[in-house]
């Protein structure tokens, strides 16, 4: 039995092509970026080059991309600076937002006192524009962080819209797009968001780094101290090759983005029309059911199966060698069920199995069939 890998919204696996990049870099630009030798420049150009490119993806300028360790930390940087050194007291966000920005904005509230504020949802976790529109009338210093895909329902938030909106009223905008960066594009010319988070691992990149997108004379300071590293946003030492490998495969991702989109929006319709087709009852949670409406690279499905069977469902996946997942990696572990189905589901509805699949290049239609061949057999007996 081949093993069948359904949870790129938690990683995906590296191209080869990112990993031969990565290992040339390790084996032939060992210097420090931060060294003023031909090793240290030659480290030091990489690191620059990347930068450079990854920025002309997003029509920005490359002093604007700051190399993080990934999405979380870019999402800490943003929120934690803007309240300690922007002097900004009011965040608007909503509660389905991943934990790197909810559990910061706890902290944040703890810490300096500030006001945040959950814009409303409707059943499907849409935001309401409206709400939104009356939160940002008000006199205190106000920063939006509302993530553009979600990772657990995979609603699309029209990030133009809340920009212009925010941008209207005088607020920061700030959008946790690690589930989109990589699978849309992106122009921060067009579309006015002040602040973005990435991460590669997400865009079949290596784990362990990601950026933050800072737009210029922000005055954001840094989170973490110590040398100039990163034109003084993030000290330490550069990880070279790990910066090479995020730029790999964010610039494979969107030189084929079309070609390799289209096989990806293809296994989740066909996955959608089999699971409607073989299992009765079946529903998507949120907007992931639709084409339209959620990002193509995933969807959750709430299956009809007793709340005595759905502890054991994605064991016995597992066991049929499918990986997925109930909701975001990072709460795996967590005796707590997933906050975003929470706020869009029934109490009778949460003890029913909500499953995340999610997809990649790798996939096939094959795939698909033996997934949905073996819930159909356990759904059953």
């Amino acid at each position: 039995m081949t093993p069948i890998y359904l949870d790129n919204a938690a990683t995906t696996q590296i191209r080869d092509e990112v990993i031969e990049a990565m290992i040339d870099v390790m084996k032939n630009n060992f210097g420090n970026a931060s060294s003023s030798h031909s090793f240290g420049r030659s480290s030091k150009s990489l690191v620059e080059n990347s930068r450079k490119q990854i920025a002309s993806y997003f029509n920005v300028s490359a002093s604007e991309i700051v190399f993080t360790s990934g999405g979380t930390e870019a999402d800490n940087l943003v929120l934690r600076s803007a309240v300690r050194d922007l002097g900004v007291t009011h965040i608007i966000t909503s509660r389905i937002e991943h934990h790197g920005v909810l559990h910061t904005l706890e902290q944040l509230e703890s810490e300096y006192n500030i006001l945040v504020s959950y814009v409303d949802l409707d059943n499907h976790g849409q935001i309401s524009v409206e709400h939104l529109e009356k939160l940002l009338q008000t006199s205190k210093k106000t920063l939006v962080s509302l993530m553009h895909v979600n990772n657990e329902i995979g609603n699309l938030l029209d990030i133009q819209q809340v920009a212009n909106l925010c941008k209207a009223n005088n607020a920061l905008f700030h959008s946790d797009a690690v589930q989109s960066v990589g699978h849309y594009k992106i122009d921060l010319q067009e579309i006015p968001v002040d602040f973005l988070a990435a991460s590669a691992h997400k865009f079949h990149g290596p784990k362990g780094v990601g950026f933050a997108y800072i737009r210029k004379n922000s005055g954001l300071k840094p989170l973490i101290f110590g040398g100039e590293q990163e034109r003084g946003f993030r000290a330490g030492t550069e990880s070279v090759h790990n910066i090479v490998g995020l730029e790999k495969s964010l610039s494979m991702a969107y030189n084929n983005l079309e070609t390799e989109s289209n096989h990806v929006k293809g296994i989740k319709s066909y996955f959608i029309e089999q699971l409607k087709a073989n299992i009765p009852d079946v529903s998507f949670n949120g907007n992931s059911g639709d084409m339209t409406k959620s990002s193509y690279t995933s969807f959750n499905v709430l299956l009809p199966v007793a709340a005595e069977k759905a502890e054991l469902l994605l064991f016995q996946l597992d066991l049929k060698g499918i990986a997925c997942s109930k909701g975001s990696a990072c709460q795996s572990g967590s005796s707590q069920g997933s906050h975003v189905l929470a706020q869009l589901l029934s109490v009778e509805d949460m003890q029913k199995p909500s499953i995340r699949f999610s997809f990649s290049i790798y996939n096939t239609k094959a795939e698909v069939d033996y997934v949905v061949g073996v819930l159909k057999d356990l759904i059953s007996n």
